[in-house]
């Protein structure tokens, strides 16, 4: 069906409904000719009079009640679908893909899961928590979280919780039987714990920074995971060195299980940001999710210890 097809069965349904062209004229803002002239058209292209008009009556034939009745029910489901769809414009709700990595995930979002659906009950949220660096829109996700040296740079990009830093940390236990390397090229004399990207060849290569100058280190060790929280609780038990984020290292450095290494060799960069794609109309469910992110983890950083 063309949209002319449909434009004339609708003047023919609303002329119905008020029994006057004049009326229906009015409702549908054209003139009470042009409303005529489309009614003949429709008769004209189905070859049967749907109408029968006098100067004072106005009353359906046999084949106008018969399309009547199959049409009418069918505009008004169509009419409910538009009227729902355009509702989402300004709701937030609906189902929310969103690609985060486990550090991202397990930082900003999972201290806030019950208070984000206590704010948006309508907002079905579908998390997949994945370390692969993928194409979140081709992939299909609405949303992504990112490091800043991975954004597209056709992306919107939100960022979170300020610049971030790596630590080198081992186990006193490890620190006393090796010793501890004093610049990043003592790695290689020592038992790192590998950690490779899920997707990727082969395991990440340790950065380091000084006076502006950075370098990378393909340790080695007895351990290679896909799991940084592994390679953490492997270094707990004093396997080797591991090399990850110094807000998750932090407490048990405090706790005294593990122990910074090269603390000068360990520059910040720039931290996590929520991404998603450039359009003339943000969902408004994409802007409830970042908005909410971008908020809690404010008022996170206020807090003593944040």
């Amino acid at each position: 069906m063309r949209g002319s097809d449909y434009a004339e069965l609708k003047a023919f349904a609303t002329v119905v409904t008020h029994g006057s062209f004049a009326r229906a004229a009015e409702e549908l803002r054209i003139s009470a000719s042009t409303l005529s002239q489309t009614i003949r058209q429709l008769e004209a292209r189905l070859g049967l009079r749907l109408l029968n008009r006098t100067t004072r009556s106005l009353s359906l034939t046999d084949a106008g009640a018969r399309l009547l009745a199959r049409f009418a029910p069918a505009m008004a489901e169509m009419e409910a679908a538009v009227d729902d769809a355009v509702a989402l414009r300004d709701t937030p709700a609906g189902v929310l893909r969103v690609h985060m990595p486990s550090v991202a995930a397990a930082t900003y979002l999972e201290p806030v899961l019950g208070h984000f659906h206590e704010a948006w009950p309508d907002i079905v949220l579908d998390v997949t928590i994945d370390d692969a660096a993928i194409d979140i829109v081709e992939a299909g996700y609405d949303v992504g979280a990112r490091l800043g040296e991975f954004l597209e740079a056709d992306m919107v990009a939100v960022a979170l919780g300020g610049k971030q830093r790596q630590l080198a940390v081992a186990s006193p236990d490890y620190i006393a039987r090796h010793g501890s390397p004093s610049a990043p090229a003592d790695l290689l004399q020592h038992r790192c714990i590998n950690w490779r990207r899920p997707g990727s060849s082969g395991p990440y290569k340790w950065e380091f920074a000084r006076e502006g100058q950075w370098l990378s280190v393909a340790v080695n060790g007895p351990l290679v995971v896909s799991s940084r929280d592994m390679a953490i609780a492997a270094a707990v038990q004093g396997v080797g060195i591991a090399f990850w984020a110094e807000d998750l290292v932090r407490p048990l450095i405090e706790a005294g299980k593990l122990v910074p290494l090269l603390d000068d060799w360990c520059a910040t960069f720039p931290g996590w940001f929520l991404c998603y794609q450039k359009q003339r109309q943000t969902p408004p469910a994409v802007r409830a999710f970042v908005d909410f992110l971008r908020h809690a983890d404010a008022g996170r950083q206020t807090l003593p210890g944040g």
